[in-house]
């Protein structure tokens, strides 16, 4: 069983991104290609470089549902007033965190929110992700890899 923890986020917060919006949820190549797409448009244009600035500089790729439809971005902890940028609620309770560790930054996002999504939340028993949302970061580790956490909001399960 891969490993996890529960931690215990105390008061709502507030996330600051860039994003697409997903007419199929299940057309996976077709959601990565815009995602990937929109990463590389606000990179180039600088408008990431611009949030990050207004921030702590921590990158995080963020999935949420808006609207009734899948939503995902790249963004920033906190509310900031970016243009063309969504503010996105997050409430406090209990999250399902999920580790992992990669060589390439890039692709160790997708890797964790793979591994949750493809398996990982049907062994975790115990508690149930509820949402809005979820979100994944990745930052350099001290031995030249890196280190990588997704955060998920979840209900203790009766039992």
């Amino acid at each position: 069983m891969t490993n996890y923890a529960i931690k215990t986020i105390a008061e709502n917060y507030k996330m600051t991104a860039f994003g697409v919006t997903f007419e199929d949820f299940n057309d996976w190549a077709g959601n990565a290609a815009k995602t990937a797409a929109k990463k590389a448009e606000i990179t180039e244009n600088g408008k990431l470089a611009e949030l990050l600035a207004l921030a702590d500089g921590q990158e995080y790729q963020i999935n949420y549902v808006l609207g009734g439809k899948g939503w995902r971005g790249f963004g920033v902890m906190g509310a900031f007033d970016a243009e063309g940028a969504v503010v996105l609620d997050f409430l406090a309770g209990d999250y399902i965190v999920v580790p992992g560790t990669g060589a390439a930054k890039d692709r160790l996002a997708d890797e964790i929110t793979g591994k949750v999504f493809g398996g990982l939340l049907q062994e975790i028993t115990d508690y149930k992700y509820v949402g809005p949302g979820n979100f994944t970061f990745v930052k350099a580790a001290e031995n030249g890899d890196y280190d990588g956490e997704m955060w998920l909001r979840a209900q203790k399960t009766e039992g």
